[in-house]
C-alpha cells in the first residue's frame, strides 16, 4: 500500500473528535495545548479539523499533555463483537523510524488497558517519550528480533519473548531483523 494513501479505518476523524473533546474537557485553549505538547498551534488546529496525518510522536505528545492514554485519542467506535483482520485497524506511523502502531482495542475506563500490534523494520530506533505517570508496557514478540525497554536498560527479545517495563520513562523500540512485529499491552492508572 502506498504510504501516502489513507487506508480504510484511518484514525484521522477519530483523532480530530477526541482532541476537541479532551481539550475542552481539560479547559485548554488550542494555544495552551499546543504549547504543552510542543507542537505548532496551526498543526493542532489542522488535526482538530480532521486534516493532516499525525505521527505516533505527535499523538503521544498530545495524550501526555492532556493526561490521557494514546488510545483515547485514536479509538474508533466499536461493536460488541469486533474482529480486526491482519493489516486492518487504525495505523499510525512514526516520524523517527520504520515503526507502525495499530490499536487493536482500548481498555474500558475501569481497566485502562490498551492492546496494540506494532510492526518494526531495522534502521532508526523509535525513541519514545514518557507516557502518563504510572504507565506500564507489556510486550510479546511475534516474529523477528528487537531491542526495547527503558532507554537506560534495553533488552533484546526474539519470537515468544515477553518483557514488561515502566512506560512513564524514556524508552525505545528497535528492530534487529526484518519483519519484526509484537503485541504491546499498555496499562494506565
Amino acid at each position: 500500500m502506498d504510504r501516502t494513501t489513507r487506508p480504510e479505518g484511518s484514525p484521522v476523524a477519530a483523532i480530530a473528535a477526541a482532541l476537541r473533546r479532551e481539550r475542552e474537557r481539560a479547559g485548554l485553549s488550542l494555544g495552551e495545548l499546543a504549547r504543552r505538547a510542543g507542537i505548532a498551534k496551526s498543526t493542532l488546529s489542522q488535526l482538530e479539523a480532521g486534516n493532516g496525518n499525525p505521527s505516533v510522536e505527535t499523538v503521544w505528545a498530545l495524550g501526555v499533555a492532556l493526561g490521557v492514554p494514546f488510545s483515547r485519542l485514536v479509538e474508533q467506535a466499536t461493536a460488541r463483537v469486533r474482529v480486526v483482520r491482519a493489516g486492518e485497524g487504525p495505523r499510525i506511523r512514526s516520524q523517527q523510524a520504520d515503526f507502525v502502531g495499530t490499536l487493536l482495542t482500548a481498555g474500558v475506563p475501569q481497566a485502562r488497558r490498551d492492546i496494540y500490534l506494532i510492526e518494526l523494520e531495522p534502521g532508526m530506533a523509535r525513541e519514545a517519550e514518557p507516557h502518563i505517570p504510572g504507565s506500564v508496557e507489556h510486550l510479546v514478540v511475534g516474529a523477528g528480533r528487537l531491542r526495547t525497554g527503558p532507554a537506560t536498560e534495553p533488552v533484546e527479545l526474539g519470537p515468544g519473548d515477553y518483557v514488561t517495563f515502566p512506560g512513564d520513562v524514556p524508552h525505545r523500540y528497535e528492530a534487529l531483523s526484518p519483519g519484526t512485529f509484537a503485541v504491546l499491552v499498555m496499562e494506565h492508572p
